[in-house]
């Protein structure tokens, strides 16, 4: 039986789907599919009554089989949450893709190469490019790691960088996470619930893999291990079960066959660090330390730190053991330097950014602060060093005792405090009941900065679950999607549909 074209076109239409006047990742204005999501939409369409809903159950028992958790501190119903997942994936082309990778390598190699100057000569600042106020009021930046040189001259090993679309389907670098990434292990974990419990979304489909992030992951952290005659002892240091991302932690020690290991579980002697084990002490090469700075060594940063090794920043200092991410990434997490890096790039590299970045305001700029407190009502305001999506506000849709809160916030410390507008969030359909709807999303793709720059394909696609909200993160209710980046080209429907006769 041979099928036409015009009556599949009409058959992948949702009659009761609407895009809102938003760019739709799956949708076109006018209801019919991108290109990219033809296939993938024809798939659901005709899926039988409740199918849908089914499977949806389906993947959430295999993500509490599975063990697939996140901690939400000071949660009212408890700390410990299932991962929220959303069966629909979004659809990434090929060269888009491609698009999207060049420009996060110009960006990381940039960043890396700021990180290094500010902790040796700041010549960026001497050049009048960037201001020395923004270095001496950084919350990030460590006096003691001054003089530092990380393995290979590499500081930020791992980073996850959120993107966001636009309503006229621009991509922007939403900012930068430079400190201990999370999430990367959801990724993963999407990939194969979707594949248990929805094989049949991928027939046609050539899909980039991501199976191989651990190796890879577990490959950089190799490369910048210090000169020793046997392979390189490789640990993740946690701060322990009641961390956010400590089912991460395991996660990712587990499949790259690595120790997890706790601050107590690790002691300096004779120069080195070592690991304490059954059969005595054995040294360490690399920590892929998801703990934070000031806590990794109560002799350098805080004293009261019982999560760190004492020593350690000693041994660090000496090449003796290599941290990833290096200590002091955190001054290119800040959110206010964020908005140099367009000139980052053009002074290191020399070039015009690819991936550009969303609009900013500096509060600590008194001619854009004024801006920022007569419009708060028409911007986002984000402190400069925090994550998670806490202490954000959505100006448009605050009340009145909100903005005024904010602007005595910001009139009392500026520099914490960055402005940007309200940008109309691309949206993916997401199951709600027993339809779809659409919610807003952003991506996080990781990157991998070792021999060579490994990028994710893909990354986390971050899904606003409560309806209009623009905040994805989990930790304000926000779950995940699977992303699927196309290998080769977008597969034709009725190509598809020809090969099954």
């Amino acid at each position: 039986m041979t099928t036409d074209h015009n009556s599949v076109e009409s058959l992948t239409r949702f009659a009761e789907y609407s895009t809102d006047g938003f760019y739709d990742e799956m949708f076109l204005p006018d209801g019919n599919p991108r290109p990219r999501s033809e296939l993938l939409a024809w798939r659901l369409k005709t899926l039988s009554p409740g199918e849908m809903a089914s499977r949806q159950r389906a993947a959430d028992q295999a993500l509490l089989n599975m063990g697939i958790t996140f901690n939400v501190y000071g949660h009212e119903q408890g700390t410990e949450k299932i991962w929220p997942f959303d069966l629909v994936p979004r659809i990434l082309e090929s060269t888009e893709w491609s698009r999207i990778e060049a420009g996060l390598r110009q960006r990381i190699r940039a960043l890396n190469l700021f990180i290094d100057d500010m902790y040796h000569g700041q010549q960026i600042v001497k050049d009048g490019v960037f201001p020395e106020s923004m270095v001496k009021s950084g919350r990030n930046f460590l006096q003691q790691c001054r003089g530092v040189k990380p393995p290979r001259g590499i500081w930020c090993h791992i980073t996850g960088t959120d993107l966001v679309r636009d309503t006229d389907g621009t991509v922007y670098v939403l900012e930068d996470n430079l400190r201990c990434p999370s999430g990367v292990s959801y990724v993963l974990e999407n990939r194969e619930v979707m594949k248990r419990t929805f094989p049949q979304l991928f027939e046609g489909l050539s899909i980039l893999p991501v199976e191989n992030y651990p190796e890879q992951l577990l490959r950089m952290l190799q490369y910048i291990a210090p000169p020793t005659d046997d392979e390189p002892t490789v640990v993740v240091l946690t701060p322990g079960i009641y961390n956010s991302a400590y089912f991460e932690h395991c996660f990712l020690a587990q499949q790259m066959g690595v120790e997890l290991v706790q601050g107590s579980d690790l002691v300096v002697s004779n120069g080195f660090v070592h690991m304490r084990t059954t059969q005595g002490l054995q040294r360490v090469d690399v920590i892929y330390r998801r703990i934070d700075d000031e806590f990794l060594d109560p002799l350098t940063f805080r004293a009261d730190s019982c999560l760190g090794v004492p020593g350690l920043m000693d041994v660090y200092r000496a090449g003796r053991v290599a941290l990833a991410n290096a200590p002091g990434t955190g001054i290119a997490d800040d959110k206010a330097v964020y908005a140099y890096v367009p000139q980052m790039i053009k002074y290191y590299l020399g070039e015009e950014i690819s991936l550009p970045n969303v609009p900013t305001y500096l509060c600590a700029d008194e001619e854009q602060r004024r801006y920022v407190l007569s419009h708060i009502d028409q911007l986002v305001i984000k402190p400069a060093n925090e994550s998670g999506g806490y202490g954000i506000l959505v100006g448009p849709r605050a009340t009145p005792e909100q903005h005024a809160k904010y602007r005595e916030l910001i009139e009392a410390n500026p520099r914490n405090y960055v402005a940007q507008p309200t940008l109309a969030l691309s949206r993916v359909p997401t199951l709600v009941g027993d339809h779809l709807e659409g919610r807003h999303v952003d991506l996080r793709p990781y990157i991998l900065y070792g021999e060579d720059i490994y990028i994710l394909p893909g990354g986390l696609t971050r899904v606003a679950l409560v309806k209009g909200s623009l905040v994805v993160n989990s930790s304000q209710g926000g779950g995940s999607k699977d992303t699927w980046v196309l290998k080769d080209g977008i597969p034709r429907l009725a190509d598809f549909l020809e090969l099954q006769q």
